[in-house]
């Protein structure tokens, strides 16, 4: 049985607060960087909203991982594979965090931001989840996972799913490939302990590949989808070239020179790299007419 002042500390860890820290601050980029007046209230529903659906999406991960995180060194210490929750404590903790979140997206944010978390919510669980034991697909579909919480923001801002914001998602989604095939790589020897389906695993070639395929993919959606679709200035263009060539040339490395070095370099990179991203791309973002208008009115 759960000590009671444990409790806070256990449910942090259930819901992987690190990960779901990166939920929200991308959702947050997203807000940010969509056309509209700032409004404070919005915002914050959305980033509880999206907390506390992340929080869910976690639990329930862990939930159906006990069996394979108590085979592998980095989460076998994980509260359910220790049994300081049991199961059932779990799953009532992410039944009422989820329920809780999409309600605050739906009644206090617009329908368009909660159908994009509870879609999340169910590619995270009843999709990406199983398929890490069946197919390398797992890493596509949980980089689609990624790529929606920016949207979220930008839906939450604008109420609608305009043609800039797939852009948006598709940086997100092409950012989550050197970044999570690049950690992949020094985690091979857990990941095949326990049976997942990695990249790393069964095809590091290809692994290494795709790292370097999207690497590529992000200097073009930078340099030209951006601009194009209005998301950004081309200003934007400029201002990412170094970025993007240099996290090119990491992945170039990581791809010839495969090892635990120049791995955990370009992981260390993404992590710098996302940030940097989204601060260009807000200093850059297009300036919409009705935006510039209701700031004069203000």
């Amino acid at each position: 049985r759960a000590e009671l002042s444990k409790l806070p500390h256990y449910y942090m860890a259930l819901s992987k607060m690190r990960l779901t820290g990166l939920v929200v601050t991308t959702t947050l980029a997203g807000y940010a960087i969509a056309p509209g007046v700032f409004d404070p209230g919005v915002l914050a529903l959305t980033m509880l909203g999206t907390g506390l659906t992340s929080c869910a999406a976690n639990a329930l991960n862990q939930f159906l991982e006990v069996p394979y995180d108590s085979q592998m060194n980095r989460t076998k210490n994980r509260v359910l594979v220790r049994g300081v929750l049991s199961p059932l404590h779990a799953v009532a903790f992410a039944a009422a965090s989820g329920t809780l979140g999409l309600s605050l997206l739906a009644f206090g944010v617009n329908p368009a931001t909660a159908w994009l978390g509870a879609a999340n919510l169910g590619l995270y669980v009843g999709c990406y989840t199983p398929l890490k034991r069946c197919s390398i697909v797992n890493t596509w579909l949980g980089s689609l996972v990624g790529a929606i919480p920016p949207m979220m923001g930008w839906a939450a801002a604008t109420g609608s799913l305009n043609h800039p914001v797939w852009v948006l998602g598709a940086l997100l989604y092409s950012w989550q490939f050197p970044h999570f095939n690049a950690l992949s790589w020094n985690l091979r020897p857990d990941y095949s302990r326990a049976g997942y389906r990695m990249m790393s695993v069964t095809h590091p070639e290809l692994c290494r590949a795709v790292a370097l395929r999207h690497s590529m993919a992000l200097l073009l959606l930078c340099s030209v989808a951006a601009p194009l679709a209005d998301l950004t200035t081309w200003t934007f263009a400029v201002d990412t070239l170094p970025l993007n060539a240099y996290l090119l040339f990491r992945a170039w490395r990581f791809y010839r020179e495969p090892d635990s070095a120049t791995s955990r370099t370009l992981f260390r990179l993404s992590l710098v790299y996302l940030p940097l991203l989204m601060l260009l791309m807000f200093l850059s973002k297009r300036r919409r007419k009705t935006e510039g208008a209701k700031q004069t009115e203000v």
